[in-house]
């Protein structure tokens, strides 16, 4: 009996037919590998065969994967036959008020990186969980590292939800039981973000002498939005928008509402451009700070 191709390793030997990645799951961990520098730009990327060997998959949810980077300007030649190929320079997406909006994952990057041009970087953000800042800061600190970049000061504050609230999002469409899983496997998160970032930027005191401070403040409410002010030029804005899905939880599978924030689409405004979005970056400070003064309060990065 001949072996269906989607469940085929490289030799010949049929794959498991167990819990298998997703292909949001795939493309996410072949998005880090493009943004850490792992798979350069130009390089081919590994055959479909490959790729579904390594992640246990069919080859289908690995097309998938791969056009969903595709669809994120990461990817070209995308297709059945040949492996797919690096975007030119995934990492230095367009930018500016006239760019049309673009993923949080590749839109994030170049501009955070290009904030980090200043002497003096002023980042201020309001998120869920801060994964996408923190993976957004990793460019700019290579930089650093590497001599091309050298701010003589950082100053980061993040806004995010209280350990204290009942969350909006995610939560489970019909286990009420499932609640409490959920709000332990965001915390984890929101924390281990959130130290990361911190132990990152603060590491600049020491390997290079930058004046570095970092804050974090709760927020009584689950934000239905993400905002980044980037040294008081630009606002990037976008929507948490929540969808449908299935996930593993605790070896659980669960259906939940949820919002995939790295997918949120960013619009920029930028300072200067027009009064329209020189009102709305104005007014995004002033309502961050509002938040920042008023109604937040200390936060822990513990469990």
């Amino acid at each position: 009996m001949a072996v269906d191709p989607e469940y085929a390793s490289a030799k010949g030997r049929k794959r498991s037919r167990g819990p298998q990645r997703s292909p949001r799951e795939v493309a996410d961990e072949l998005r880090r590998r493009i943004t850490a520098g792992e798979l350069r730009p130009g390089q081919r990327m590994p055959t479909q065969a490959k790729l579904a060997v390594e992640f246990g998959v069919e080859r289908g949810a690995v097309r998938q994967a791969l056009r969903i980077l595709q669809s994120e300007h990461l990817l070209t030649n995308v297709s059945k036959g040949s492996p797919a190929t690096v975007a030119p320079d995934p990492r230095w997406a367009p930018a500016g008020p006239a760019a049309p909006p673009l993923p949080t994952t590749v839109a994030l990057t170049p501009r955070v990186a290009a904030a980090f041009g200043a002497s003096h970087v002023r980042i201020d953000a309001l998120c869920l969980t801060a994964v996408s800042l923190t993976m957004a800061i990793g460019e700019p600190l290579r930089q650093i590292h590497a001599g091309r970049l050298k701010p003589a000061k950082v100053d980061v504050r993040v806004l995010l939800p209280s350990r204290d609230i009942a969350l909006a999002f995610p939560t489970p469409v019909d286990d009420a039981l499932a609640a409490g899983r959920l709000r332990r496997r965001w915390l984890n998160q929101r924390n281990a973000q959130g130290q990361v970032l911190r132990h990152n930027l603060l590491a600049l005191r020491a390997t290079h002498g930058i004046d570095v401070h970092v804050g974090f403040r709760a927020l009584p409410f689950t934000p239905p939005v993400k905002l980044y002010l980037l040294n008081d030029a630009e606002t990037l804005f976008a929507y948490y928008t929540l969808h449908r899905r299935e996930q593993e939880v605790d070896h659980e599978h669960l259906q939940l509402y949820d919002a995939e924030g790295t997918q949120s689409m960013l619009f920029a405004f930028e300072q200067g451009a027009g009064p329209r979005d020189t009102t709305f970056v104005k007014q995004s400070h002033l309502w961050f700070d509002a938040l920042w003064r008023t109604i937040s309060s200390e936060l822990t990065l513990v469990d």
